[in-house]
C-alpha cells in the first residue's frame, strides 16, 4: 500500500494536476474566506466560509480523483498492478489515501492559515472553527472515496469527471428535493443521506458520532465497491 501511495503522490506533481488542484483551491477558498470575514467586517461568519468550500467540492474533488484508476485502464497499467504481489486493498487504499493526504494538505494549512488573522483580530469560538473543519475533511474523504469508485467504472477521465460532479451534486442538494415530496418515508430517507444535514452537526460545533459513523460508512462501502471492481475485472480477465 506505501508503495501506490508514494506512486500516486509522485504522479500529483509530475502532472499538471497537483498543481491545479492546490492553485484552485489556495485561490478560490483565500478568496471566499476574504468574503465572508474580513470584507464583512462586524458580520464576519466563517462558518459560513466552510459551507461554501463544501460547493467548491463540486470542481476540485474530480480533479483529484477522475485519473486514479480511469488513466490505469486506458494505459492498461491496472494489469500490471493487479498482478503485483499486494492486495486489491492496498492499492485501492493507496490510491485513496494519495488523493485524501493531496486534498487534507491543503485545507488544513489553508484552516490553520486562515485562524491566525481570526485570532489575531477578534475571539473567534475555536470549538465551532474545529467543528467545521473536521466535518468539511469528513466530507471530503466521502466524496473522494465516491470519485474512485466512479473512476473505476471508466476508463474515460472526462466520463469519471462528470460521474463524480453529478453524484456531489446529488449529495449536496437532496435534502431540498424534500420540499417537493409529501411522503415522509421518503423525506426520513433523503435527509438521511443528504450531506449537509449530516454536516450541519459539526458546523453548529457539536459532535455528532452518527454524523461521524456515516462519513466513515459512506467512504467504506465505496472502497469497498471499489475494491469489487477491480476483483471483477481481474477474474474477467483471467
Amino acid at each position: 500500500m506505501l508503495a501506490i501511495f508514494k506512486r500516486e503522490m509522485r504522479s500529483y506533481f509530475t502532472s499538471p494536476v497537483g498543481y491545479m488542484f492546490s492553485a484552485i483551491f489556495f485561490a478560490v477558498s483565500g478568496f471566499l474566506f476574504m468574503l465572508q470575514t474580513v470584507q464583512a467586517g462586524e458580520n464576519a461568519d466563517y462558518t459560513s466560509y466552510f459551507s461554501l468550500i463544501l460547493f467548491l467540492f463540486i470542481v476540485i474533488i474530480p480533479l483529484l480523483t477522475m485519473k486514479l484508476i480511469s488513466e490505469e485502464r486506458k494505459m492498461r497499467t491496472d494489469q500490471l498492478i493487479m498482478t503485483a504481489p499486494i492486495t486489491l486493498a492496498d492499492i485501492v487504499f493507496g490510491k485513496y489515501l494519495a488523493a485524501l493526504a493531496m486534498f487534507g494538505g491543503c485545507f488544513l494549512i489553508s484552516s490553520i492559515i486562515y485562524y491566525i488573522p481570526l485570532a489575531m483580530y477578534g475571539t473567534p469560538n475555536l470549538a465551532l472553527y474545529v467543528g467545521c473543519v473536521i466535518g468539511v475533511f469528513l466530507v471530503g474523504s466521502a466524496f473522494i472515496s465516491i470519485g474512485i469508485f466512479i473512476s473505476s467504472l471508466t476508463e474515460n477521465q472526462f466520463i469519471s469527471a462528470f460521474g463524480t460532479i453529478g453524484a456531489i451534486i446529488f449529495l449536496l442538494f437532496v435534502s431540498a428535493l424534500n420540499n417537493y415530496i409529501n411522503n415522509e418515508t421518503i423525506r426520513a430517507f433523503l435527509s438521511g443521506i443528504s450531506i449537509t444535514n449530516r454536516y450541519s452537526y459539526f458546523a453548529y460545533g457539536l459532535f455528532s458520532y452518527d454524523s461521524l459513523l456515516y462519513f466513515i460508512s459512506l467512504s467504506a462501502v465505496f472502497l469497498f465497491l471499489t475494491i469489487r471492481v477491480f476483483e471483477r475485472r481481474r477474474w474477467s480477465k483471467s
